[in-house]
């Protein structure tokens, strides 16, 4: 499994020591949280290599931008560029075992599609320590299941809109002409007819088909009812993508976040949906598992930050939502990378479970 890179940073040809050296380097950062010196890398070290060779070979990651001194007689740190390079070229990303897919498995357990959307960012918390998200579905792709029709008022009705997946929107149009419920529940009963697990898209497209065919007839019930599934549908403004957030307080585990400065800059970038959904959208390509780290989120506030992220949706189609996690560049990638890649492979079952026929009884 290798991470996606949603942008190139500058990437140095290595010699086979240096990758040897660098690797070892952001195992221990990532690992004690801490500069790391020339005895504990080679401690790491599978082939023995001397103080001297290792401080000559950190010399030279460092001329290149990959290790920093934060201090004349502290150990080295990597640089973002060099904590790139070691997830896509010099980590190896075990699968999660049995035990560790059953504890991850078993929140999701017992719920429906939209119950499981809405858990994933909180198990994702829970199991990575860090901040867990879901980017929740755009309804225009939600398959549905029915609409209803109730009257509130001689000029307002609501609108209920339920997904295959569990999911339930209401929504209130100003409508005036339909004043009898008995008359709403047949059109809500010739829609559902039409909706055969749809998207909002789709079942918008095949009403303005019939109405095209019915243009002449425009005052006949199958019409008038029609026009008024494209208005209870018409969802344009409405319709964006909700973003769920797991726990915070799984960032304070962190020593990075143990600053208030920093703390503060962070959820100040979270705090508005938009802006963070926008900085996703960014990081995120289509398929698989995406890192991002640093200027890559471009989001000042989010330079020492990294997102880890996959898509999820059912087989054969374009992606429905997005879940990850953010949290420092220094996160224990070869744990996070598959928890969040399972993850969206157990969302992605529900969904697709959602949509296959519950078998009749007897």
């Amino acid at each position: 499994m290798r991470a996606a890179r949603p942008a190139p940073l500058a990437t140095p040809e290595l010699t086979e020591r240096q990758r040897v050296v660098l690797r070892a380097l952001v195992a221990a950062y990532i690992a004690e949280a801490a500069p790391v010196g020339s005895a504990t890398i080679s401690h790491l070290l599978s082939q023995p290599l001397s103080s001297a060779s290792i401080r000559n070979t950190m010399a030279e990651l460092r001329e290149i931008g990959l290790v920093d001194q934060p201090h004349t007689s502290a150990g080295r740190v990597p640089t973002t560029a060099a904590i790139r390079i070691f997830v896509d070229q010099l980590m190896d990303t075990p699968e999660l075992g049995p035990y560790e897919r059953r504890a991850l498995a078993q929140p999701f357990e017992g719920v429906d599609a939209s119950a499981a959307v809405r858990l994933a960012g909180q198990v994702l918390s829970e199991s990575a320590r860090q901040l867990g998200f879901v980017v929740a579905p755009r309804l225009a792709r939600v398959r549905l299941q029915h609409v209803s029709f109730v009257r509130l008022s001689t000029d307002r009705l609501l609108v209920v809109l339920v997904a295959r997946s569990g999911r339930v929107h209401r929504r209130v149009v100003e409508e005036s002409t339909w004043r009898d419920q008995a008359e709403l529940d047949r059109v809500a009963a010739l829609l559902n007819e039409r909706i055969q697990g749809l998207s909002l898209d789709d079942l918008r497209a095949r009403l303005e088909g019939e109405l095209r065919a019915l243009r002449d007839r425009a005052d006949g019930l199958v019409a008038r009812a029609l026009a008024l599934g494209l208005r209870a549908i018409d969802l344009d403004g409405e319709a964006s993508a909700d973003l769920l957030l797991g726990t915070r307080l799984a960032l304070l585990d962190q020593p990075e976040f143990r600053d208030p400065e920093r703390i503060r800059e962070l959820f100040a970038a979270i705090e508005t949906g938009e802006r963070l959904l926008a900085i996703i959208d960014r990081a995120v390509e289509s398929a698989g598992v995406s890192v991002a780290l640093g200027e890559q989120l471009d989001a000042p506030e989010l330079v020492r930050c990294a997102l880890v992220a996959a898509p999820y949706g059912r087989a054969g189609e374009p992606p429905q939502g997005v879940l990850g996690v953010i949290g420092p560049c220094r996160m224990d990638y070869r744990r996070v990378i598959p928890l969040v890649d399972y993850c969206s492979v157990l969302v992605s079952r529900k969904l697709q479970s959602a949509d296959e026929p519950t078998p009749s009884a007897g």
